[in-house]
């Protein structure tokens, strides 16, 4: 592993404690020890009859995403990090996602990092942090027609920082969150080990501003492995059946996405230091 690609992935743990946003996975609540003896049919059917007519899981207004132009998430700088070479990226992407046997168009992920020039030359990132909101499965929780009805439990999935990532090779890691009125917090697609992407240009990149910087691309993976569901108590397993997990092929995750910059210079220098 390079230096650059320490910097990346250690940095978070280091400064974990300053970091809110989506940083790093955290258990909502303690993984259920001992699964109910149920077949998964009847697991989802007694989640459907257990949850309040008329009541269907909304995925959460995408408004509560911060604006692309806001570099209210950029980290501190590296120890002798020169402010007017390194710069602050913020990343929109709408990003498309086939995952096991569900595909569907998540809400906009908003993810900022620095990039720039250790004091010995080489290249340095520093994570900063992602928004996104969960978007409905179709079908639900059942996974069938019925169960997009507003008298049906419903499922939503959430995109989440995976704790690893690699803004000049396009390398970077999510986690999956699963989301419902039945679905324990602690739910999690890539709960142990994130899914890991290697994102690879559409087409070559188009600037449509000079002042503010805004550069537009497309990018996609098609060869990431995706792995099982994991502490959804007596719902892992059908869950896991419902959505086709673990799928070893025919995932993919596709976006377009625009970012834009400003060097550190020109950054306001409230709640901006050096780390430590």
């Amino acid at each position: 592993m390079s230096g650059m690609s320490r910097m990346v992935t250690e940095w978070p743990r280091r400064h974990a404690g300053d970091m809110t946003k989506s940083t790093a996975f955290r258990h909502g609540s303690s993984p259920v020890r001992r699964v109910a003896a149920v077949a998964g049919a009847a697991v989802l059917a007694g989640a459907a009859a257990l949850c309040a007519p008329g009541v269907a899981y909304a995925a959460t207004d995408a408004a509560s995403t911060p604006s692309a132009a806001d570099f209210s998430d950029c980290p501190p700088l590296p120890d002798g990090a020169d402010p007017s070479r390194w710069r602050c990226e913020v990343h929109t992407a709408a990003p498309r996602l086939t995952i096991g046997k569900v595909t569907t168009e998540l809400a906009p992920m908003v993810m900022t990092h620095a990039e720039g020039p250790m004091p010995d030359g080489s290249k340095g990132q520093v994570w900063g942090a992602m928004h996104s909101a969960s978007t409905a499965v179709p079908g639900g929780l059942t996974g069938t027609p019925a169960g997009d009805r507003a008298d049906e439990p419903g499922l939503a999935i959430q995109p989440e920082y995976g704790g690893r990532s690699d803004f000049y090779t396009g390398q970077f890691s999510l986690r999956f969150r699963l989301v419902g009125p039945m679905v324990p917090e602690s739910c999690v697609i890539g709960a142990g080990d994130p899914v890991d992407f290697q994102m690879k240009r559409s087409g070559p990149s188009k600037r449509v501003s000079q002042d503010p910087p805004v550069i537009e691309f497309s990018a996609y993976d098609d060869t990431f492995s995706a792995p099982a569901a994991e502490h959804c108590g007596p719902l892992t397993r059908p869950l896991n059946r419902r959505l086709g997990l673990p799928a070893s092929e025919g995932n993919l995750l596709s976006y377009d996405a625009s970012y834009t910059f400003k060097t550190y210079d020109q950054l306001p220098a409230t709640g901006l230091r050096n780390s430590a």
